[in-house]
């Protein structure tokens, strides 16, 4: 009897961090992506046609580990490589002014999704990107949301602590 109870109690727990845990899931899209844009980025997100962007992964934030490919329609299919995290890509001429443009970021079977204005006029010079260190927050707090971790924190306490409520009550039961 004690082994069904203990079994109960486990179950819920594991059902608890199962439903808190995030998880990608499919979009409705035609191609059929995994979209989880956390941690991945275009600068600027608004440039002229011809212009240079750069392509960012977060990796803490991403969790990819891997090498990232990013492709659009509107400039040539770019790798960032497994231990960087960016990489450069020149809009095509020809970009339609006012068009927005999707940018698929894709890493071992996930994709994120980010859109790419083309502003009117012509870039007169291409600055260069800077390279180094981003410094900051890092992957400790970048890319967390407060509200969640809350949330999430509310639901793992609350079924750990109705499995011990439900666990002590039946053995009061079971004793008399």
């Amino acid at each position: 009897m004690r082994a069904i109870r203990v079994a109960s109690a486990a179950l819920l727990g594991v059902t608890a961090l199962t439903l808190s845990a995030p998880v990608a899931f499919a979009s409705g899209d035609d191609d059929n992506h995994y979209v989880m844009s956390n941690g991945y980025g275009v600068l600027p997100l608004t440039i002229a046609a011809g212009g240079q962007i750069t392509l960012q992964v977060d990796r803490g934030a991403s969790g990819c580990r891997s090498s990232v490919t990013v492709s659009s329609g509107v400039f040539d299919t770019v790798v960032i490589p497994r231990g960087s995290s960016s990489a450069v890509a020149l809009v095509d001429w020809e970009a339609r002014v006012g068009a927005s443009y999707r940018v698929t970021f894709a890493c071992g079977g996930i994709s994120a999704v980010k859109e790419l204005t083309i502003a009117g006029g012509r870039p007169d010079h291409v600055t260069p990107v800077p390279r180094g260190v981003q410094a900051g927050e890092g992957g400790s707090v970048a890319g967390f949301d407060l509200e969640e971790i809350g949330l999430g924190t509310a639901l793992i306490a609350g079924s750990v602590g109705a499995a011990y409520y439900l666990s002590r009550r039946r053995n009061g039961e079971d004793g008399g």
